[in-house]
C-alpha cells in the first residue's frame, strides 16, 4: 500500500511532539543537577533534600513520557520507517535523567554523614554540572531543528559536541584534584561516581544528538 505523502508528514510530526514533549521533562530534571550542586556546595542539606525528591518524581515522569513514546510509535506503525530511530533517540535521552538521579543521590549522601569536602572541590562540581546542562540544552535546541532540514540539524548537533568536549575537560581536570586531596575514602569513591555521572550525562547527550543527525535526514 502507498500512504499519501500528506499522512506520512503527520505521523512523522506527531512522533517529534511526543519525543520532544520527553526531552522537555528530562531537561527539567538536569536543570535541577546545578541547583542541587549549589546547595551541595553552601552545605545545605534542606534544599538538597527537597531537590532529590523533585528529581525522583521528574524521573518518574520521563519514563512514563518515554512509555507514551513507544506506544505512540506502536500506534503509527509501519507507515513511520524511522520509528526506531525516534526509539533510540528516546532511550539515549532517558539515560540522562537516570544519571541526574544518581548524582542528586549521593550528594545528598555525602550531606547527610556530614563528610568534609574542599570548597576547591565543590566550585569544581558546580562548575561542571552547570557545563553538563549547557550540552543537554544544545541537544533541546537540535531537536527544535528538525523540522528545519538537516543542515540546521547538523549544525547545532555540532554544538552538542563542542559543549561535551568542554564537559571533559572539566571533568578531567576535577578528578585530578578529587583523587589528589586528603577526604575520607567513602567520600571520594562517591564524589568520583558523581563526577562520572555528570560525564556520563553529556556523553549520552551527544550519542542523542547522533541520533538527531539520523532523524534529520528522514524529516
Amino acid at each position: 500500500m502507498v500512504f499519501p505523502v500528506e499522512t506520512e508528514e503527520r505521523v512523522k510530526r506527531r512522533a517529534l511532539n511526543v519525543c520532544q514533549d520527553h526531552l522537555r521533562k528530562v531537561m527539567e530534571i538536569t536543570r535541577k543537577v546545578p541547583q542541587i550542586a549549589e546547595s551541595f556546595a553552601k552545605g545545605d542539606k534542606n534544599a538538597a533534600r527537597q531537590l532529590f525528591v523533585e528529581i525522583r518524581k521528574s524521573e518518574e515522569e520521563v519514563d512514563s513520557a518515554r512509555r507514551m513514546v513507544s506506544r505512540e510509535l506502536a500506534a503509527i506503525g509501519a507507515i513511520l520507517i524511522s520509528r526506531e530511530d525516534f526509539l533510540r533517540f528516546t532511550n539515549l535521552t532517558s539515560e540522562i535523567a537516570d544519571f541526574c538521579e544518581g548524582i542528586a543521590f549521593r550528594l545528598v549522601e555525602i550531606l547527610e554523614k556530614k563528610w568534609q569536602v574542599p570548597k576547591e572541590i565543590k566550585d569544581g562540581l558546580l562548575k561542571l554540572s552547570e557545563s553538563v546542562f549547557e550540552t543537554v540544552s544544545k541537544l533541546r535546541e537540535t531537536t527544535m531543528t528538525l523540522s528545519y532540514g538537516s543542515t540546521k540539524t547538523l549544525e547545532k548537533a555540532r554544538e552538542v559536541e563542542v559543549a561535551e568536549q568542554a564537559v571533559d575537560d572539566l571533568y578531567r581536570d576535577l578528578e585530578i584534584k578529587i583523587i589528589s586531596c586528603r577526604m575520607e575514602i567513602p567520600v571520594l569513591l562517591l564524589l568520583r561516581d558523581v563526577i562520572q555521572l555528570l560525564e556520563d550525562a553529556a556523553d549520552k547527550a551527544e550519542d542523542a544528538s547522533d541520533a538527531a543527525r539520523v532523524l534529520s535526514f528522514a524529516m
